[in-house]
């Protein structure tokens, strides 16, 4: 990953190159002490990212300290998200004010990261109108997906409410679950004020290259992710996630039973205090709604589960009532909880894992020490040379027949997927 990085950056040493960074998670699905985190993001910055896109998934700004104190010593830019969700806690109030706080915390730039697609033209006109007037100076970004499809009208309203910037994908890997196709927005704003004046023609030079990209990768397109889903409207659920739901409930023989999760994903939702459902708190409801729905509420619990109702995944948006704590933590709950920052109850790890890669026979690079601690098992066995690709370039486009059911499974720590489907019979043949 860190070569690709660097050869990415010097095929294109003129273009800022930006990466998500999940706060003190960095990349993985659970909190890292702030030696890890502050060695990653000096190590992306020194191997080609210049901008760094800082959220939480609880929107806890304690989690985003270090990650954008670390970034302005640098010299790169923070820019600093909230996830945006619907619920009574998440307010236009909440993201004002939480954005004020954001930039008072040095960010270069602010974004509204809207994972689900779910944020209306009514909704994102009033949060960044309200920050304009409010005396916010730093650019704003509006970062949505098209699942609900009402996304280019979204925008539309947000560039009368002042929006800076606005996030897009070239037309060939747009739509769906991904973004608004830039030619087509940059085609809708010519003669407006907001015209970003983009080379048309160029656009269109790049449309069919990344067509021809999108042809070379075909075995891995689902035809559903490019299909608008408003019900994502009502249910909050990410395309990623509402895959995992399905693929758990198949798992067990009880995809009939979606509906009821759907329904539960809901009560989880507001159970454990209205977190935004972007990863890895997206996983963590999620399947605690599946076992909820398969075993009854709260009659078996995830250690993930155990671990966000301590806090330790950062203050939930809202409250948790009494009775969800006492379920998932036991009558002694009070005992369990805690208020600080998560990782300040972290050991530092840089040289603990420096010393077990040395222990094992490897001389590691600092990218390579930073990649153990957050991949144990995978790094080892990349410098191993154990790791075989899935598939190199010069094998695409890839010819399959393979149809019919699909699956996730996992097996021997590695993630596959399968799809099984009648052979014709004996007599057949």
């Amino acid at each position: 990953p860190w070569e690709r990085l660097k050869r990415l950056k010097e095929a294109m040493p003129n273009t800022p190159m930006q990466m998500l960074e999940r706060a003190m998670n960095i990349v993985a699905y659970r909190n890292f002490p702030d030696d890890i985190v502050i060695k990653f993001i000096e190590l992306a910055h020194k191997n080609g990212c210049d901008y760094f896109r800082i959220f939480d998934a609880v929107n806890d700004l304690r989690n985003m300290e270090v990650p954008i104190k670390t970034v302005k010593r640098i010299g790169a830019h923070a820019q600093g998200c909230l996830c945006y969700t619907i619920s009574p806690v998440h307010t236009v109030d909440y993201y004002v004010e939480n954005f004020k706080k954001l930039e008072q915390m040095g960010c270069d730039s602010l974004c509204i990261k809207d994972m689900a697609g779910i944020i209306s033209p009514k909704r994102a006109y009033e949060i960044i109108y309200r920050c304009k007037e409010e005396g916010i100076k730093v650019p704003i970004d509006l970062h949505s997906h098209t699942t609900s499809g009402m996304t280019m009208m979204s925008y539309m309203k947000a560039c009368e409410a002042g929006v800076d910037i606005i996030d897009c994908a070239i037309s060939a890997i747009s739509w769906g679950t991904g973004h608004p196709p830039t030619e087509s927005v940059v085609a809708a704003l010519q003669g407006t004020p907001y015209d970003p004046g983009y080379d048309m023609e160029l656009l269109m030079e790049c449309r069919k290259y990344f067509l021809q990209v999108w042809k070379k990768y075909a075995h891995l397109h689902r035809d559903e992710a490019r299909i608008a889903d408003p019900s994502v409207t009502m249910h909050q659920i990410p395309g990623g996630m509402m895959s995992n739901l399905i693929v758990q409930l198949e798992q067990q023989g009880a995809i009939d039973r979606l509906p009821e999760v759907l329904v539960e994903t809901a009560r989880v939702q507001r159970d454990f205090g209205w977190p935004p459902l972007v990863t890895p708190t997206s996983q963590i409801v999620g399947t605690q709604a599946v076992l909820n729905v398969l075993f009854g509420r709260y009659k078996r619990v995830t250690k993930e589960t155990v671990d966000y109702i301590r806090g330790m995944y950062g203050k939930p948006p809202g409250k948790i009532p009494k009775e969800v704590y006492e379920a998932v933590l036991g009558k002694d709950w009070e005992d369990k909880v805690i208020t600080c920052r998560p990782a300040d109850l972290l050991e530092p790890m840089y040289k603990k894992c420096k010393e077990e890669l040395e222990s094992k026979g490897f001389s590691p690079r600092e990218e390579d020490i930073i990649s153990y601690a957050i991949y144990p098992l995978q790094t080892e066995k990349l410098l191993r040379g154990e790791v075989k690709p899935e598939f190199t370039s010069d094998e695409l486009p890839l010819i399959t027949d393979l149809k019919g059911r699909r699956y996730l499974i996992r097996y021997a720590g590695e993630q596959y997927e399968v799809a099984i489907r009648k052979l014709m019979s004996q007599e057949k043949k």
